[in-house]
Formats: structure tokens, C-alpha cells, sequence
């Protein structure tokens, strides 16, 4: 088995109702950020393995056909050499909603590591770590918006067309399916993970 699917979008762009549509599409599991939470014994070594410029990309993607999501988007680059037949798919929002978005969830949670309950600090550390190396320290509004719109022109100007969607979960499924040859499900596309979901899903880590 091997990666077919790969988000370059960042997180807070639908990502996790990205995730709940490859699965239905029957891609199996998706990697994303929440399952390295729930397998932290496992994927948290691995990935700050790669964050240390050392990973095992067969390791941490035993048993995935897709992968979304923070820390996947941040290694959009090696990914595209490593797994040159796969698909990526880079999930987009306003700039502005994106950073108000990111700003109440994700940076609340990585901004101080030690304050989250003790079972989810790996993760969140980790999480630290891979956020920090897209965005760097600096999240003012103004810096973050600009990290975000560089990030979306680098990866359209570097995959050609036929490697990339990139796509709205407000077109629904269309335009999903389209690009990966598959039938349109009869149920709405997945609207998941706003902001209270945000904090029960990290509420749920064990």
C-alpha cells in the first residue's frame, strides 16, 4: 500500500472533512493530525524524526492510501518526490477566515504545549514543532495571512494541474470525485471539526 492522496492544504482548511470524504470514497483510514493523536506512542517519534530532517515516510504511512493535514502539509515538497504518482489536493479558504480560524483552535493549543492536559503534550509539542516550520513564530494576522497566500501560490506554481486540485469543501463532492475518478456519494459532503468540535476532539486524546 502506498500514498495515493496527499493534502497540501494547511490545517483549519477543512482538512478533517477532507479526511471523513477519502474515507467514504474508500481511500481506508487517512492520516491527519487527530490519528497521530490517538497513536502518539507510535507516530509522534516518527514524525519529529522527520521534523529532525530524518523520516521514515513507509513507517509513518503503513496502512494509509491518503494523508492530510499538518504535519503532512508542511512536507508538500518531499512528498511530491517521495511518492511522485500521488495526488495532492490543497483544501482552501479566505485568507482571513483561515487566520481567524487558526488562531482560535490550533495556536491556542501549540502556543503553550505544557498547558494542554498531560496525555496530549507529545502531540501538541510535536504539533509546535511541525506548525512552527511552516509559519514560523511570528502569528500576527498581517504575518499570518502572508505565510498563507505565499504557501498557496508556492504549491500551485510547483504541481502541475494534473497532480492538483484545489478545492473548496463548499463545491461539495463534484469536483472531488472528478479529480479522482470515483462516484458522487449521495449524502452531503462532511462538514466536520469547527471550533467547539476542535476542542472536544482534543478533550477525547487518551
Amino acid at each position: 500500500m502506498t500514498l495515493a492522496i496527499i493534502g497540501a492544504g494547511w490545517g483549519r482548511t477543512a482538512t478533517n472533512s477532507l479526511k471523513l470524504a477519502l474515507e467514504r470514497l474508500g481511500y481506508g483510514t487517512c492520516h491527519h493530525m487527530w490519528e497521530v493523536a490517538h497513536d502518539q506512542d507510535r507516530l509522534v517519534p516518527l514524525w519529529s524524526a522527520a521534523l529532525d530532517g530524518r523520516p521514515d515516510w513507509p513507517a509513518l504511512f503503513e496502512g494509509n492510501r491518503s494523508a492530510v493535514d499538518w504535519p503532512v502539509a508542511g512536507f508538500w515538497r518531499e512528498l511530491a518526490a517521495a511518492y511522485p504518482e500521488a495526488k495532492f489536493i490543497l483544501t482552501t479558504r479566505s485568507p482571513e477566515s483561515w487566520c481567524a480560524s487558526i488562531s482560535e483552535t490550533i495556536l491556542q493549543v501549540i502556543g503553550d504545549p505544557e498547558a494542554v492536559p498531560e496525555v496530549a503534550r507529545p502531540v501538541s509539542r510535536m504539533a509546535r514543532r511541525a506548525v512552527i516550520r511552516s509559519l514560523g513564530e511570528d502569528w500576527s494576522p498581517e504575518t499570518l495571512i502572508a505565510k498563507f497566500k505565499a504557501h498557496e501560490a508556492e504549491v500551485k506554481a510547483s504541481l502541475p494541474p494534473e497532480r492538483l486540485l484545489v478545492f473548496s469543501p463548499l463545491e461539495g463532492w463534484g469536483p472531488l470525485c472528478a479529480f479522482l475518478g470515483a462516484s458522487v456519494p449521495e449524502e452531503p459532503f462532511p462538514k466536520s471539526n469547527h471550533r467547539d468540535e476542535f476542542f472536544a476532539n482534543m478533550d477525547s486524546i487518551t
